[in-house]
């Protein structure tokens, strides 16, 4: 079983000195010699760095307090998530999960050994409570790649106590600096090792790293370019939580995959619909596999809000109960269903895609323009298509047709809003208020949306509470209730939209 803890903690330079006199620090009533440890581990990663390309990195320790596997994702600066697994001989099934989306069909194998000898310091105030781990490690690195070497150095460690405030980290900091402390220039040991440990390069010829840096974005391309890798970054990033079952984290990754089709189909000048167009249907597919359960998430949350707001006077019936045997329906297994998606050949193999497309973008000709024409003109087209959507609803009468005509009106919201998203680098302010315009309208059209669908389950669950011979009155409740928000919207939709078409500056 792997747990998980938030690892807060900031790495200095050191010396043969040893450890600065701490008991300054603000707040530090004593600092406790807990010992010294020796560490032993080997970190894994494949033969072309994935994970520490990623800053992800994967180690079997023994020795210290915590001996076992021990994952870590960056969160950011100085902030990363540990998942630590028991001691075992092999990768626990528990984390290799975890990185498979990195890793996919590659081996995991030995990269660099580190043995440390930890001198651990306790930081605790007035009431012996845990404030920081500092620590003095001196370092021996081993290179485990044919033609790798050795290297030793000191390093300091200042970790916050689980729970802490991240801002006695700085008062640490403070002390340290006017000792003649500086921050480590490598974000972590193993940073430095696979630096300073690596195969020696011919001389003569240039070391080239693994993934370099994008270049500043200046084409219309290149824009294009930076908005589809960082969703294909998103996803890649998101999908431990997934797996994890961690909060908000399938809704991010499914936003994330329209993003990235909405990409395709805005900048169809700028990519190449060929291409894109199988990878696009791919992310749909993924879509429709994270939006499985998460749809059924959102109306329970609807539903039950609803009920909870009525006097219980007016709800008749087991209808909590039966709310909840709806909701619970097809939660068994689900996780486990959605990790076997993430694990499938499909899905490691649309990944691959994405990669192959944002190494060997398939570029067309307005790909080397100007952004503020082509991306412009790209975001022109899509708020026109909208437009046209939102006056043709406007113009129906109030029923299914509308309701129809309003849902395509709120998907081709999304789209605006995405290639504006794409856009707001390039083309700045208008782009920007763009965005904020299409989320207003998106937000009301969805309000409406999920009114439609609100009834839809209404009536289902009140056609089976009939069968079985239960009270219906408070379904008929909530769904003339659903029939207002809708009708507000409506009336609502042609003021708004009106005030944005004035505002819109493409």
């Amino acid at each position: 079983m792997a747990d998980t803890k938030r690892e807060i903690e900031r790495k200095y330079e050191s010396d043969d000195s040893g450890l600065p006199d701490l008991t300054g620090v603000a707040g530090v009533a004593a600092v406790l010699d807990k010992g010294v440890a020796h560490l032993d581990a080997t970190y894994y990663d494949t033969a072309d760095q994935r994970l520490a390309a990623a800053g992800i990195t994967l180690r079997r320790r023994t020795g210290g307090s915590d001996a076992g596997w021990h994952l870590k994702f960056p969160v950011a600066p100085d902030i990363r998530d540990e998942i630590h697994a028991p001691l075992a001989d092999t990768l626990p099934r528990s984390l290799e999960g975890l990185v498979r989306a990195r890793v996919r069909d590659a081996e995991l194998i030995p990269v660099v050994r580190l043995r440390s000898d930890r001198d651990l310091r306790h930081l605790v105030d007035a009431d012996g409570r845990l404030l920081a781990e500092v620590s003095v490690d001196a370092v021996h690195a081993e290179g485990l790649a044919p033609g790798a070497g050795t290297a030793q150095w000191t390093e300091l460690e200042v970790e916050l106590a689980d729970g802490g405030d991240p801002a006695f980290l700085d008062k640490v900091d403070k002390r340290l600096r006017k000792a003649g402390v500086r921050p480590s220039k490598s974000s972590s040991k193993l940073a430095r090792a696979l630096a300073e440990t690596g195969p020696k390069k011919k001389r003569g010829k240039k070391q080239q790293p693994s993934q370099p840096s994008p270049a500043e974005p200046v084409t219309a391309g290149d824009h294009v370019l930076a908005y589809v890798r960082e969703q294909r970054d998103a996803i890649l990033d998101l999908d431990p939580a997934v797996r994890q079952d961690a909060p908000d984290s399938v809704h991010r990754m499914r936003v994330a995959t329209r993003r990235t089709r909405s990409a395709f189909r805005s900048y169809g000048k700028v990519l190449d619909r060929t291409v894109t167009d199988p990878i696009g249907e791919e992310l749909k597919w993924l879509a429709g596999e994270l939006g499985v359960d998460r749809d059924r998430e959102v109306m329970t949350e609807r539903l039950s809000a609803a009920v909870g707001a009525l006097p219980r006077t007016l709800v008749y019936g087991p209808l909590r109960t039966r709310l909840r045997t709806w909701a619970n329906a097809r939660r068994g297994g689900s996780r486990r269903r959605l990790t076997g998606v993430l694990d499938s050949k499909r899905y490691l193999a649309l990944l691959d895609a994405l990669d192959a497309l944002v190494a060997d973008p398939p570029l067309l000709a307005d790909a080397a323009g100007k952004p503020e024409k082509v991306i412009a003109k790209a975001v022109r087209k899509d708020f026109g298509k909208l437009s046209v959507l939102v006056e043709q609803a406007l113009d129906l009468e109030p029923g299914a047709e509308r309701d129809v005509a309003i849902h395509e009106a709120r998907k081709k919201a999304k789209r605006a809003r995405y290639s504006a998203e794409a856009a707001a680098p390039a083309l700045g302010s208008p782009a920007s208020a763009l965005v904020k315009s299409m989320k207003s309208v998106q937000s009301l059209l969805g309000d409406h949306q999920d009114s439609v669908m609100t009834r839809q389950t209404l009536r289902e669950l009140a056609a089976v509470a009939h069968a079985a011979g239960e009270n219906t009155f408070t379904y008929g409740l909530l769904h003339g209730r659903e029939e207002q928000v809708a009708a507000s919207v409506e009336a609502r939709l042609p003021e708004a939209w009106a005030g944005i078409k004035a505002s819109a500056a493409f």
